[in-house]
């Protein structure tokens, strides 16, 4: 295909019940890329905020957060925490690859985007320090093959870095009966993504799954996010606030393309629940959160 003819196909997005979704391997991921999901104050910027807080601001957790020189940003979406770890390490070479060109045209010297599938072969001539990872469960059918393409384009001492929250949602005092919307959406979306092959669970075996890749040092760090800001404790009811902005804005999209071709709802029935789920999602005094995890290990010398 030329390459004016490729360029013209991936920004030819896929639009499906008033949403619009990438073009390039289509179908594969199934969030949507059109403006109500990118621009601020929506989705991304709240969710890079949240993770921001759970971190203490850290842009990461492993030793790269000291800085690196070559980095990989898999998923970047927006870019927008590409381009905070390119503002505060100038001295690196940053690339966010995604499959949507939904990224900034005006950014900093050291960073750049691609529009490229991470699950075919990776053609970067040379290897990284630092892959990141982030918010990518449901976007994989087989996370082995892809953390051996992480494995093999680090160099030798490179890290890379896991973060993901966890399905389904939890609660340890006893506030949520098994009728509560969200944890039903949460059963759904587990159910649908399992169906299409893409699990959205798989973040507590984010340990085990670089252990067997080959990496070593490999450290984990877990954190909770409460639904909303029903936590006593300052900061927990912070990061709740900021998980309840972010989910709020995020559910139909993440429901709508799952729900009507891989569950056969109804836009209608689609609609409605989510809805639901986002009245529901507000309820104080149901005392659910999400398991949050950092996962990071290093290739061998």
């Amino acid at each position: 295909m030329p390459l004016a003819s490729l360029r013209s196909s991936i920004l030819e997005y896929r639009e499906e019940n008033g949403r619009t979704y990438h073009s390039l391997s289509d179908g594969k991921y199934l969030f949507p890329n059109d403006e109500v999901r990118r621009l601020p104050p929506f989705t991304a910027d709240l969710t890079h905020h949240l993770w921001m807080l759970t971190w203490d601001g850290e842009i990461c957790n492993c030793p790269k957060k000291d800085g690196a020189y070559r980095v990989l940003d898999v998923g970047t979406g927006t870019g927008v925490w590409a381009l905070d770890y390119a503002e505060e390490h100038p001295e690196a070479t940053v690339i966010g690859v995604d499959l949507s060109p939904i990224q900034p045209d005006y950014v900093f010297s050291n960073c750049s985007f691609e529009v490229d599938d991470i699950e075919k072969e990776w053609l970067w001539p040379e290897p990284f320090d630092f892959i990141f990872v982030r918010s990518m469960i449901g976007s994989f059918s087989d996370w082995k093959e892809f953390l051996a393409k992480a494995y093999d384009n680090l160099e030798p001492g490179g890290y890379i870095e896991l973060q993901d929250n966890v399905f389904p949602m939890k609660c340890d005092d006893g506030t949520m009966t098994d009728d509560f919307v969200p944890l039903r959406w949460h059963l759904l979306l587990i159910e649908a993504s399992g169906k299409m092959g893409r699990p959205c669970t798989v973040p507590p075996l984010f340990e085990q799954m670089l252990t067997d890749a080959g990496f070593v040092d490999v450290e984990v760090r877990r954190e909770k996010w409460p639904i909303n800001g029903w936590a006593k404790d300052p900061r927990m009811r912070e990061l709740g606030e900021w998980c309840q902005a972010s989910a709020l804005s995020g559910i139909e999209a993440v429901s709508l393309a799952l729900f009507t071709r891989v569950l056969g709802w109804s836009v209608l029935q689609t609609s409605v629940f989510c809805a639901e789920v986002r009245n529901a999602h507000k309820a104080i005094g149901v005392h659910a959160y999400y398991d949050v995890y950092a996962v990071w290990g290093r290739k061998p010398w």
